[in-house]
Order: structure tokens, then sequence, then C-alpha cells
């Protein structure tokens, strides 16, 4: 399986100061999430990917980081254990949106680990050839 980059994320114990700055600065739209204390911020590019600004959890410092997409987190989580790395956040569901998981790499970075949810399945459309149907006339005779 291809692991890219998806999604980048900047924790701080003050968000809403951050979400402010970088909205200021970038002029980034930020969709601020209440239930999960989370932004997800649209850089209005097609370009790069697009990320997030939430709160550290605990007493933990400020830190920026980024998601590795993996088909089975914590396939991926256990093996990053056995090379050396540290548990930050185990396997961890939000509902209809990703499954993730935290560690601390060899030098302490935090890097995170994410599995989409897949999209609902999109109707399929009838392939037309472009041309036009012909349809005949229909008749208005009576019949006896």
């Amino acid at each position: 399986m291809n692991t890219p980059v998806l999604h980048w994320e900047i924790n701080t114990k003050e968000p809403a100061r951050l979400l402010d700055f970088y909205r200021n600065l970038f002029g980034w739209k930020i969709q601020f999430m209440d239930q999960i204390n989370y932004g997800l911020a649209d850089t209005g590019s097609k370009k790069g990917i697009q990320g997030g600004i939430g709160r550290t959890h605990g007493e933990g410092p400020s830190f920026v980081t980024f998601y590795v997409e993996v088909d089975d987190p914590q396939q991926y989580l256990d093996k990053a254990v056995r090379l050396g790395a540290t548990m930050v956040t185990p396997v961890t569901e939000i509902p209809n949106m990703v499954t993730f998981a935290q560690f601390r790499d060899l030098e302490g970075h935090i890097i995170g680990i994410i599995k989409q949810e897949a999209a609902p399945a999109k109707p399929r459309r009838k392939k037309t050839t472009g041309k036009k149907r012909r349809t005949r006339p229909t008749s208005k005779r009576r019949r006896r």
C-alpha cells in the first residue's frame, strides 16, 4: 500500500488564539468543531494538503505533526513500537470520519497514522454515446 502524508496538525494549549492567527495571516477558512475542540483548516489551494488546529491533550507541550494514511492503524502502531517508537495515542475512532493513532519516533517527534472512512459509493450513471436517441412518433390511429 502507498502511504501518503494526508494531513498536518498544530496542537496547542490555546487553539482559539492560533486559529485566529493563521486565519488572519494566510486567509485560511477554518471550520471549528466544538464537540472535539478542533478546527479544520481549508487553505484555499488545490496544492499541498489540508490540516487542522486543536488542543493538546493533558499538560503536554504544543507540537506540529503530520498524518500518514495506512490501511490498518493498529498494525502500523505495533510495528512502530517494535522499531523503538513509543505510543502517544492508542488507535482511536472518530465515527464517520477517521481512525487514527500517534507515536513518538526515535527522536521524539509525534507522528500520526490515519485511516479514512470509505466515502459512500456514488450512484452509477448510464454511459451515453453523446448521440440523441431517436424516438418514433406515436400513432393516433384508432383500433376497430
